[in-house]
């Protein structure tokens, strides 16, 4: 046990700036995601930005493509949680049946295409591992795009998985970054819910006064 804490501090004094940029602004935009904040999508950028850098060089493939991914998502989200000119922003909601579709369907369809290209195209040792965070964590993204409460759990079901991947690859402050955002998506998904449960209820109020 001794052992394996010198490691971690070893780690940690060996953290570079960038990963300590990605850390911060990672942890910024979780923070905003869960105020339902709509500066979550500039500071995820940078995050994204500084942390496909650190992913490339840990030759962790198919994360580096989900932070492409998440950069696609990150100016979708943005554009789309903007209020338009005479129309209402976009609220929280449950997924449909369909949208439920789709989140499957990416998960699994992107977790069989990413494993497969993992496997007979790179040099990637952890094919299966790594493609599985990053096809739920595709998921997650597409439905906090459109502001559905359910991205939380498909960003927690990949935050789960990636934890050990990143300590396996010498990642150590990624891999205390992602049991932090673990964490704050519980009670992300806590805040979300009692938002929605107020926005149905002044609309129920709404109806009824009129």
């Amino acid at each position: 046990m001794q052992h394996l804490i010198h490691l971690f501090w070893e780690q940690i004094k060996e953290t570079t700036w960038l990963e300590w940029l990605a850390v911060m602004a990672s942890v910024a935009e979780v923070l905003l995601a869960k105020k339902n904040n709509i500066w979550l999508y500039p500071t995820g950028i940078l995050g994204i930005l500084a942390g496909s850098i650190l992913l490339l060089e840990s030759s962790l493939y198919a994360e580096t493509a989900l932070n492409g991914y998440y950069l696609v998502m990150s100016i979708y989200g943005w554009v789309h949680w903007i209020k338009r000119r005479n129309e209402p922003p976009v609220k929280i909601s449950n997924s449909s049946r369909q949208e439920w579709g789709i989140t499957l369907a990416i998960t699994f369809v992107g977790w069989a295409v990413l494993y497969v290209l993992l496997k007979h195209f790179t040099n990637s040792n952890v094919p299966v591992w790594d493609s599985f965070v990053s096809s739920s964590a595709w998921a997650g993204m597409w439905l906090l795009a459109r502001r559905k409460t359910e991205n939380w759990i498909l960003l927690n079901i990949s935050n789960l998985f990636a934890i050990p991947l990143l300590f396996y690859k010498q990642l150590p402050l990624m891999a205390l970054l992602t049991l932090f955002l673990f964490i704050v998506a519980i009670f992300g998904y806590l805040d979300w819910l009692r938002i929605l449960k107020k926005e149905r209820a002044e609309t129920v109020s709404i109806s009824t006064a009129s």
